[in-house]
């Protein structure tokens, strides 16, 4: 009598559970990319809404679109890449299926015919004549254990079908679920490639009234690029100021990096152990403009570089505190309103284009605290919050530290 309980059968069985592991992981994390990227667009969607009052120039109108565009995209092509998982997993699963329905109809007709040799000698008194023609004592003992292996094992078949039985009913279940989830992935992927066509003409009307005005619209850029250059030259100052500052009220004469108390170097350290987990400076927004040399979305050859990011949120929000520390500076920075800086170690957050305050120097504050409302601007109507982070005069890109930014 076949059985399928077997080192083989095990090895075999153990690869596919891990399989499915792996690709039970790998949906999840695609998942939660999607649902990412969806909330992204909703951000964006809600942004644009909140500033549709304000009658926005063309450069501000290709540069939402341009986000919006690009986390489409992303969007569309994490969705693929679900559907593709799902088709292998669906491929894998109907291969086992098969498998199992086959492994399941053997063990039925091994059950059938055991069954039937049952009831071919199933009378009590068969079963004893079978014993008492025994030659021996010793050929009677094998006999009787014979019979209670035989019925061992034909309960040990009835059990296997019953299991396998419901396994199978269990992946058919599944695979049934597997099939639905790549139809509404494939019917939401074809919604978003409409969205996503109807902005890319909108993108490209606005387009051609700016190539028809390239050296204009250029002028704009660089225009807008001086004003970040001179903010952050500022900042700069101002940072350099704070640490002469600190120094000199400490009694040291170091004017670049800051003389850094025991306490304080707990503090530093405690901030860098804390890189890429750090909270996001505002409740809700997205980066608008990332750190470090951005290449213009409407004229393609002029560059922005920026010391910071810029993260476009909400009327009406509030800068937090990234981490504990101690306000360093409150200033005011001409044409970029208010900045607070606060100082953990030897290490600065910066958050500027404040529109009112709620520390002051020497406060301690902790994470979250919130630190002032960030200015609306009247040009263009947006919240936008022009965030920094620096080890010292050292410039460090927000994205490495802040969770998911």
């Amino acid at each position: 009598m076949k059985s399928f309980f077997n080192f083989k059968n095990l090895a075999v069985f153990l690869f596919l559970i891990s399989g499915i592991q792996s690709f039970a992981q790998n949906r999840e994390a695609l998942e939660q990319r999607r649902l990412e990227l969806r909330e992204e667009i909703k951000k964006i969607n809600d942004l644009r809404s909140t500033n549709k009052a304000q009658e926005q120039s063309i450069i501000t109108q290709v540069e939402e679109l341009n986000r919006k565009i690009s986390a489409t995209q992303k969007l569309i092509r994490v969705t693929n890449q679900q559907t593709n998982l799902l088709t292998r997993e669906i491929n894998e699963n109907t291969r086992q299926i098969k498998k199992l329905e086959d492994e399941l109809k053997i063990l039925k007709e091994d059950y059938a015919e055991m069954i039937r040799k049952s009831y071919r000698s199933k009378s009590q008194q068969s079963r004893i004549m079978f014993l008492f023609s025994s030659e021996n004592f010793l050929q009677a003992y094998k006999r009787l254990q014979y019979l209670k292996q035989y019925a061992k094992h034909r309960k040990s078949q009835g059990e296997e079908i019953k299991a396998n039985t419901i396994k199978l009913e269990e992946m058919n279940k599944s695979l049934s679920e597997q099939k639905k989830s790549k139809e509404n992935l494939i019917a939401e992927n074809r919604e978003t490639q409409k969205r996503l066509e109807g902005d890319k003409l909108k993108q490209q009307a606005l387009m051609e009234i700016i190539r028809k005005k390239e050296g204009q619209f250029a002028t704009q850029i660089k225009n807008k690029q001086q004003e970040i250059i001179r903010i952050d030259k500022e900042i700069d100052r101002l940072i350099k100021e704070a640490i002469a500052k600190t120094n000199k009220e400490s009694g040291s004469t170091s004017r670049d990096v800051f003389e850094l108390t025991p306490e304080a170097k707990v503090l530093a350290a405690n901030f860098a152990n804390n890189k890429g987990k750090l909270p996001w400076p505002v409740r809700t927004g997205i980066v608008a403009m990332g750190f470090g040399e951005n290449r213009s979305s409407v004229v393609s050859s002029i560059t922005v570089n920026s010391n910071g990011v810029r993260i476009e949120t909400e009327k009406g929000a509030t800068a937090r505190a990234v981490f504990d520390g101690v306000v360093s500076e409150v200033q005011v920075i001409p044409g970029a309103n208010k900045a607070v800086m606060i100082r953990h170690g030897d290490y600065l957050t910066i958050y500027n284009n404040l529109s009112t305050i709620s520390v002051k120097r020497g406060d301690k504050v902790v994470r979250g605290e919130e630190l002032g409302e960030i200015a609306k601007s009247s040009s263009t109507g947006k919240t936008v919050l022009y965030f920094l982070i620096y080890k010292n005069m050292q410039k460090l890109n927000p994205e490495d530290w802040i969770y998911k930014m």
